[in-house]
Parts: C-alpha cells; sequence; structure tokens
C-alpha cells in the first residue's frame, strides 16, 4: 500500500525502505572495500556458476520454448488488456522502441569485441582459421539472438497480462496472483518487489558502467584522455546530472528527440560501416550466420562443457543468460507499457524476431567487417595512445605509446578498445577514424542519458506500486542511486566486476522467471478467451455458459 502523507507519501514504504538499504549496504561495500569487493563478487560468482551453470542454461531454453508454446497455443490471440483494447502504438513506431529499449550499449560494446574472441580462440575450431571465423558469427548470433529476448518477452507478458486484463498492480507480486491470491499484497509480495528492485537497478547499473568505460576509452583512443577511474566517475555523474534534468523537467517531447537522435546515429553507422567495410563480406557473413544460428541453435542452448570443462562456457554463454535475466523485469516493463491492447502473439512474435534480426544486421556490419580486415592480415596502423592503469598505475603521469596493433591484440588487452581500433583499420583516413570514433562515443553519452532516464523512471513506478507519475522527489532520489552504484561498480573492479555481478544478481530473478511461466499458464486456463476457439464439447461447464451469454447478447 502508498502512503499518502509524510517523507513517504506515494511510495509502499517497507518496499522502499528494504530495497535502498539493500542497495545502500553494497554501494558502501564497494567504496570503503574496494579492493576486496571485487574478489568477493568473483568468488561467488565462480561458485554460483560452477554448481548451476546447467540451470541457467535449461531454464534459458526452456523460456525460448514456453514462449513458442504460447505463441502457437490457443492463448496466443488473448490480449494484454480487455478484449476491446487496441494497440497504442503503430507497428513501425512499436518495433523501434522494442530495439532501443533492449541492447545499446552492451551491443556497441561486444559487437567487434566477441567475435574477434571466438575468431582468436573458442571450444569448437582452431583459431585464427576460416572456421573460426564462421564459429564466432554463429556464437555472437546465439547469444544476442532469441534467448534474451525471450526472458525479456516472457516479463512483459506476464506484466502485461496481469495488469491490463487482470487489473492488478504494475508490479512484479502481481505475477504470483494465481498462486497465492491476496497474499501478494503482503510480506511475500514486498519480499519479491524489492528483490525486483534491487535487480533492476543493478541491471541498470551495470549497462551504465559498461558504457561509461567504452566511452573513456573512447576519448583515450581519439583524443588523448587517460583511462582512469576517477574519469570514469566523473563521466557517470556529468551523465546522469544531464538525465536528471531532463527527468526532473518531464519534458517528454524531449526525452522522444533524444531516443529519436539515438535511431538515427545508430542507423548512419551502420550504414557507413557497410559501405566502405567489406560489404559483400558483411552481407555474406550476416545471412551464413543466421544460417548456421538456426541450424546448431538446439545444441548451443544446451551444450555445458560437460567434458573439458574449460570454463570457456562460465564467462560467455553462462554469463550472459544472467545478465539478460538483471534486464528482464526492466525491459519486460517497458514493453509491457508499449504492448497494451495487443495480442499475446503480436508481442511474443514482434520481440523475438524484430529486435532479434535489428541486432543480427548490426552484428554483421561491425562484426562482419571486423573478421573480414583480421582474416586478409592487413598491416595495424601506427597508433597513439595514453597508457594508464585504470585502477592501480603508480606511475606519476600518463606516457603517451605510439604502437601498432591489431583487432584481436586490441580485444584481448581491453575489449572496450577493440571497436574504435577497428575504425582505424577500416579506413586510412585519420579525420574518417576519429569521426567515427567521435560519433560512436556521442552514440554512447546519449544511452547512457537514455537509459538513466528510462531506468530511473522504470524504479520509480515499481517503488510507488505502479504510480505512472512519480514525484519529484522518487525521481531525484533514483536518480542519485543509480550513478552511486555505477560508480561502485568501477571502484570494484571495472568489467570483471560488472560481469561478476550480473552473475550474482541474476540468480534470483531467475526463480522468478521460472515461476512466472506456471502462474502465468494457470491464469491463461481460466481466462475465457482461451475456450472461444475451443469445440464445444471440450470447454469446461462455466465457459460453455459465458460463451452462450455472449452470443445471445450479440
Amino acid at each position: 500500500m502508498r502512503t499518502t502523507s509524510g517523507v513517504l507519501s506515494g511510495l509502499n514504504p517497507t518496499v522502499s525502505i528494504g530495497a535502498k538499504l539493500l542497495l545502500f549496504v553494497f554501494i558502501s561495500f564497494c567504496i570503503f572495500q574496494e579492493k576486496q569487493a571485487g574478489k568477493y563478487f568473483e568468488l561467488i560468482a565462480t561458485a554460483l556458476l560452477q554448481n548451476a551453470k546447467w540451470f541457467l542454461l535449461l531454464l534459458a531454453t526452456f523460456l525460448l520454448g514456453f514462449l513458442i508454446y504460447l505463441c502457437m497455443s490457443r492463448f496466443g490471440h488473448i490480449r494484454l488488456g480487455k478484449d476491446n483494447d487496441k494497440p497504442e502504438y503503430s507497428n513501425i513506431a512499436w518495433i523501434s522502441m522494442l530495439f532501443s529499449c533492449g541492447m545499446g550499449i552492451g551491443l556497441m560494446f561486444w559487437s567487434v569485441a566477441e567475435p574477434i574472441s571466438h575468431y582468436a580462440s573458442n571450444p569448437f575450431t582452431q583459431g585464427l582459421s576460416d572456421e573460426s571465423a564462421r564459429m564466432a558469427m554463429q556464437l555472437t548470433f546465439f547469444h544476442w539472438g532469441l534467448h534474451p529476448w525471450a526472458l525479456f518477452c516472457l516479463a512483459a507478458v506476464a506484466l502485461g497480462y496481469f495488469a491490463y486484463r487482470k487489473d492488478l498492480p504494475f508490479a512484479m507480486r502481481s505475477v504470483l496472483y494465481p498462486l497465492i491470491g491476496d497474499k501478494i499484497y503482503g510480506p511475500i509480495g514486498n519480499t519479491v518487489d524489492i528483490i525486483t528492485i534491487v535487480i533492476t537497478a543493478f541491471g541498470i547499473s551495470q549497462s551504465l558502467s559498461m558504457g561509461i568505460l567504452e566511452l573513456n576509452v573512447g576519448l583515450n583512443h581519439s583524443f588523448g584522455i587517460a583511462v582512469d577511474v576517477k574519469i570514469q566517475l566523473l563521466m557517470v555523474f556529468v551523465l546522469c546530472a544531464l538525465a536528471t534534468i531532463s527527468l526532473m523537467s518531464a519534458i517528454s517531447k524531449g526525452f522522444k528527440i533524444i531516443a529519436e537522435g539515438n535511431m538515427i546515429i545508430s542507423y548512419l553507422l551502420v550504414f557507413i560501416i557497410i559501405f566502405i567495410g567489406a560489404t559483400r563480406y558483411i552481407f555474406n557473413t550476416f545471412f551464413e550466420g543466421v544460417g548456421d544460428y538456426l541450424q546448431n541453435i538446439i545444441g548451443m542452448s544446451l551444450w555445458s562443457d560437460a567434458q573439458k570443462d574449460t570454463g570457456w562456457q562460465n564467462w560467455w554463454t553462462a554469463y550472459y543468460w544472467p545478465w539478460w535475466m538483471t534486464w528482464a523485469p526492466f525491459v519486460g516493463l517497458f514493453i509491457a507499457r508499449i504492448s497494451k491492447g495487443r495480442t499475446i502473439r503480436e508481442v511474443i512474435l514482434g520481440s523475438l524476431a524484430a529486435p532479434t534480426l535489428l541486432t543480427f544486421i548490426w552484428i554483421a556490419a561491425f562484426g562482419g567487417a571486423a573478421l573480414n580486415i583480421e582474416k586478409t592480415n592487413h598491416q595495424p596502423p601506427a597508433h597513439e595512445v595514453v597508457v594508464k592503469t585504470t585502477q592501480s598505475s603508480n606511475t606519476a603521469k600518463d606516457q603517451i605509446v605510439t604502437h601498432e596493433m591489431t583487432i584481436a591484440e586490441a580485444t584481448k588487452q581491453d575489449p572496450a578498445r577493440a571497436v574504435f581500433v577497428f575504425f582505424d583499420h577500416l579506413t586510412p583516413n585519420h579525420t574518417t577514424q576519429v569521426f567515427l570514433s567521435a560519433l560512436l562515443c556521442l552514440l554512447l553519452a546519449i544511452h547512457v542519458i537514455t537509459l538513466v532516464n528510462s531506468g530511473t523512471l522504470v524504479l520509480c513506478f515499481l517503488d510507488s506500486n505502479g504510480d505512472p507519475n512519480p514525484s519529484i522527489k522518487i525521481r531525484l532520489i533514483w536518480s542519485i542511486i543509480i550513478p552511486l552504484i555505477g560508480g561502485g561498480l568501477l571502484l570494484a573492479g571495472g568489467l570483471q566486476a560488472i560481469k561478476t555481478a550480473c552473475v550474482i544478481a541474476g540468480f534470483p530473478i531467475s526463480i522468478l522467471l521460472a515461476i512466472m511461466c506456471i502462474s502465468l499458464v494457470k491464469s491463461l486456463r481460466r481466462d475465457p478467451q482461451a475456450w472461444v476457439m475451443m469445440p464445444e464439447h471440450l470447454c469446461p461447464d462455466e465457459f460453455k455458459k459465458q460463451n452462450e451469454a455472449k452470443e445471445d447478447k450479440n
């Protein structure tokens, strides 16, 4: 229940205080025990992956199959809303918003680094070969394809169904209603909402930290700005301050302009890469990669490296799935909000097919062009870099070193640098190199601002039991908490701390996603619309009477 007066007005006191207390403990730990925090995160994450990796692989695959079943079943025509509700957005606008809410920062970070990393070394082929190049695209498509969008889509369908069709609160607790009834308004529901808020805050902050790492490396690569945690923290708070100004103003038109600018720059970058890169190779790689992905999806989904257990799987597939799970409440809630009036079948098909296709185009452009450069073994260009260790540099001042670096070397040294070294190889023109790097840095900054803006609104929404217009005070509190968590992850060890925190945070939400399937099916079976298309002799008596009553009215 929300309080109507006092300091906690507009909030559920138990949920709000509980979530913020847990986040305060985490932030304090990262700030005051920054060296130990990263070590503890890695120990916990490693233990989880060694003992429960199979569960993550099985669950993600099951959820994808479950959504395909829902889409093809008699439940597919049921609307996220009342029977007469219509979609609020056109199909084109809806698909654009689906893509923009999903993977922006991570895609820019890994679209070059991951294919090149798999090309250099993977468990299935000999490194630096034609076979490894083909496998690199297959694996990258797999990690960014249907499985993550299935996690987002399940949360969206469940939240949208219970909120819009069953008139329950727009909160994660509502998905448990078919199982525990009105107990969702008690301690169990409060606990679920606390966990959801904390994990959503983690998911947003992890991507924020990753975007800042990439932005700092890009500015270093092109303009000589040192890679340093102090500069990264400054970037966090400057960009989050800009997002907060937008958030406080509550000007939706301004936010829409930012989002549209984001998409325009993204398309421009992809077009440039395809145009000046190896165009034929990019298109061939795209179609070949999609075919390999679809042909091998089941085997890849359940492969756990049981025989050799080299650890490769732990920090690729088994890392990606919990990372996507931390995003499921945030992206799921966003998709649900824009999908009112659409059928379950429309939401599933749209959420799985369209964003996956757009993601594959981006990866084929960036990753495919980078692979072609590495395969043809071009001479690496000379390049000036400010050398400074992010956390533990003991040098009195930075050093500028001119050296030659391949994309594979850059990926191994620092995955965040891979895409900028790729730009150096893509064209010999220095002005074009700087232009592309600056364009990507601008895109990263916009993505960070958009992420903090939309993420803070979602957290406010969850914190206030679904209030569509949370107060300025609530927005301000969360716009302060998000950069503090992101800064804490940077202090705790940069990319490695982000990866281990993803694994830890993803496990609790994985349990909730599994329960969500049971709850959703139980409720859908009781929905009158589920029996409309069924033969009369198969319908329960209660639904026969309802259908007869509807026919009499008509």
